[in-house]
């Protein structure tokens, strides 16, 4: 928290005024190590405490948490009057101690007696961007259903703390950010009867939301793109009448019924009057693998397991929707299933885990059968030959540690001629390379420089010594990933 010190257990206050063995809260024992994050999760959860139960820092019966992942835990605020979702006043915002990770996910009862016993709800949850993280002061940029831009956390001359927004609300918001998997390898034999298996699936993630018979799709960026898929409006027969929130991917299925994203490039920028003829010339399928909430009831703290088994009964099946396999246990045969049939490979997901918002940690894994990387196009070359006159290849790069963009390489291969033509119109010229890091002369002797806000993806072979992708070749554009988001996926 701004303002305290760091001790070696971030978490000791927290443990002191909680009895594990009465309160269902989560959280690792003492001296167990923290589960690892992106550290840009955050979580507001509805506080309702008893008669009886220890007074709360905020004298108040019912309160909202605002807590925002840093430095392995959730650095913690109790907001008596909940967080503004409009630009105005400042709110009193008091600083509580330190959480686990994993309560992000948390929602339930408390035990009577305890510290804030009663019922806790999760009111928002998303990632956050940190603009400015000081002892008195923290200003973010939230991506949550509620809370939307930028906020400013703030220490008063008298030591207490206020929030405010700062921005305008956006007009429309995605209701929950997608939980992410963390690039690795199968679970341990040992272990593998501890999680479940899906595979992996070559498209676009989209959070559906059908609320009163209506749909709206939301991409992994938090852009609404229901007008670009408008063959999904027609719903499976199992959810009309009721309200859902559902995450799934979307994807452009060949003639052996296996995704293809090339053929899905031609549709994820689109917009205009032409996308209902691509619709019903080439349609897309939505394969769904989690269900979020179901007629008002939010899933997100029940185990993976539970969730996957509540959609599996609602047998779910359209003409555009599908729901997809799971396996208990098996990661080995599953993997070496999706190689047989072509696909990308599999997620591994723990089956006790909870949905996340936005979280990228270790509880799902993606193990791939080819290399892939999301980049950012930094710059172009000229073309020869055939190519003379327009963009040759691309200049792209990588986030690192630090949130500095690096290069990663040049990718000249894997273009069609439309793609190459459709490229060149998106960029923004800039006066040098906005790369952090000194590009090698061959580069930048004819590079044209550009503003970094493509994003694409790539098949590689691997990372060489160096940071540069080996034989890189291009896959298409990702306007459903946020410039800011990539980074290495090792």
């Amino acid at each position: 928290m701004p303002g305290r010190e760091r001790r070696e257990d971030p978490l000791a206050e927290h443990r002191a005024e909680r009895d594990s063995a009465r309160t269902a809260e989560p959280g690792p024992a003492p001296g167990h190590p923290l589960r690892a994050g992106t550290g840009d999760t955050f979580v507001v959860q509805e506080h309702r405490t008893r008669h009886g139960s220890p007074t709360h820092p905020t004298g108040s019966r019912v309160h909202w948490d605002l807590r925002l992942e840093r430095d392995g835990v959730l650095k913690s605020w109790a907001v008596p009057k909940g967080p503004p979702t409009e630009r105005g006043p400042a709110r009193l915002a008091v600083p509580t101690e330190d959480h686990p990770p994993e309560y992000a996910a948390f929602e339930g009862a408390t035990a009577a007696g305890e510290h804030g016993g009663g019922e806790v709800r999760i009111w928002d949850a998303g990632r956050y961007a940190t603009e400015q993280w000081a002892d008195d002061h923290v200003t973010v940029s939230f991506a949550g259903r509620r809370l939307r831009g930028r906020y400013v956390l703030f220490r008063l001359a008298d030591g207490s703390w206020n929030i405010r927004k700062l921005d305008a609300t956006p007009s429309g918001q995605a209701p929950v950010a997608p939980m992410l998997a963390t690039p690795g390898e199968l679970p341990p034999s040992g272990e593998d009867d501890d999680w479940g298996y899906e595979f992996k699936w070559d498209g676009v993630r989209a959070i559906a939301v059908l609320e009163a018979g209506a749909l709206t799709l939301w991409a992994r960026s938090g852009t609404e793109i229901t007008v670009r898929y408008p063959e999904l409006n027609r719903l499976p027969n199992q959810l009309t009448g009721h309200d859902a929130v559902l995450d799934g991917e979307i994807v452009a299925l060949d003639a052996r019924g296996r995704p293809d994203f090339g053929a899905l490039q031609g549709r994820m920028h689109r917009t205009g009057p032409e996308v209902r003829r691509m619709a019903a010339a080439a349609p897309v399928t939505y394969l769904v693998f989690d269900l979020l909430a179901w007629d008002g009831e939010s899933l997100l703290a029940l185990p993976y397991a539970e969730r996957r088994e509540r959609l599996e009964a609602l047998d779910l099946g359209g003409e555009r929707w599908l729901g997809t396999p799971w396996f208990r246990g098996g990661g080995a045969a599953v993997l070496a299933a999706s190689r047989d049939n072509g696909l990308e490979g599999v997620v591994a997901k723990r089956l006790d885990s909870p949905y996340r918002p936005g979280l990228r940690g270790p509880d799902w894994r993606k193990v791939k059968n080819v290399r892939t990387q999301a980049v950012v196009v930094g710059g172009w070359r000229p073309g020869q030959g055939r190519r003379a006159g327009g963009v040759g290849s691309l200049l792209v790069g990588v986030h690192d540690d630090e949130g500095r963009l690096v290069y990663a390489g040049h990718v000249g291969t894997g273009f069609t001629a439309v793609a190459l033509k459709e490229l060149a119109p998106l960029f923004t010229p800039a006066d040098r390379p906005l790369f952090a890091d000194a590009l090698p002369r061959e580069v930048t002797r004819d590079a044209h420089w550009v503003v970094p806000e493509l994003v694409g993806e790539v098949a590689f072979t691997a990372w060489t010594a160096d940071g540069r992708m080996r034989h890189p070749s291009w896959r298409g554009l990702r306007d459903d990933l946020d410039p800011g988001d990539v980074v290495v996926e090792w």
